[in-house]
């Protein structure tokens, strides 16, 4: 009788230790309660839970990912969209996420969702689009502060999408072709002011330089000729004809001296 109770004992004891053991891994953390009492963070390693005296919830302190489902929102400039994000974190005080708040997860989604639609809601459509990355840091700001007494570290938000109805896309589809439109036109009267400020440059110089003229004259000749052309049709500038009727001047005025000069002698 005294050896079964002895065997009981040990079986009772052995069995209970079995029970007791936990082991956690690097990324856990034990938060233990005794009698209703926290008293502790446990792990990670190996280490005993006494039953029925304590008990234990176990933590992940990894970085967590979590979805937010698509928001309604409408922008300051009033216009209605569907938007989604992702929201990444991770606890660091495993005890305040335990006691501070029910249900963490749950606290961390409700609180991104209702962020989501108060921080959005303060910009115009352009911004949601066109601004994202600072979009994505007040949000993230804002989430980081109101989870810090839980315990948790909101890491980065991004916002996944934004989604828009069919007229508002054929809406900014037209405002974007206009846009080009309108700096295709102030490109190209740029260009022409250019050039027609180089132009005027142009033919300054070559007022005060005749040669240059004649040269560019010469050289636009060229240029027509290498055209295989088989009629040329260019017009003689004064320049080159004056020397030719001054010397037409001087020989009809020579001539017409000796026929004089020939009169007079008989």
């Amino acid at each position: 009788m005294t050896i079964e109770i002895i065997a009981g004992v040990v079986l009772f004891i052995v069995v209970s230790i079995a029970i007791s053991i936990r082991v956690l891994p690097e990324y856990e953390r034990g938060v233990m309660f005794t009698l209703g009492r926290m008293t502790g963070v446990k792990g990670p390693g190996l280490f005993l839970v006494i039953p029925v005296l304590q008990k234990m919830f176990k933590i992940d302190t990894r970085v967590a990912v979590m979805d937010v489902p698509p928001q309604d929102v409408i922008s300051r400039d009033n216009v209605s969209v569907k938007v989604n994000a992702v929201v990444y974190f991770r606890i660091i005080e495993s005890d305040k996420a335990v006691i501070e708040v029910a249900d963490y997860r749950d606290a961390v989604s409700q609180l991104a969702q209702t962020t989501l639609r108060s921080v959005l809601g303060q910009h115009d459509l352009d911004d949601m689009l066109a601004s994202r990355e600072k979009l994505n840091e007040d949000i993230q700001q804002i989430l980081d502060q109101q989870t810090d007494p839980w315990g948790i570290k909101v890491s980065n938000v991004e916002i996944k999408q934004v989604d828009l109805e069919e007229n508002i896309i054929k809406a900014i589809t037209r405002q974007a072709e206009a846009e080009r439109a309108r700096r295709a036109k102030v490109i190209n009267a740029e260009g022409e002011r250019q050039a027609a400020e180089n132009l005027a440059l142009a033919a300054r110089q070559l007022a005060t330089e005749p040669q240059a003229i004649q040269l560019r004259y010469m050289q636009t000749l060229i240029d027509i000729a290498g055209d295989k052309n088989s009629t040329i049709v260019f017009p003689l500038p004064m320049d080159l004809i004056e020397p030719l009727m001054d010397l037409t001047k001087n020989a009809n005025a020579g001539a017409k001296s000796d026929g004089t000069s020939a009169s007079d002698d008989k």
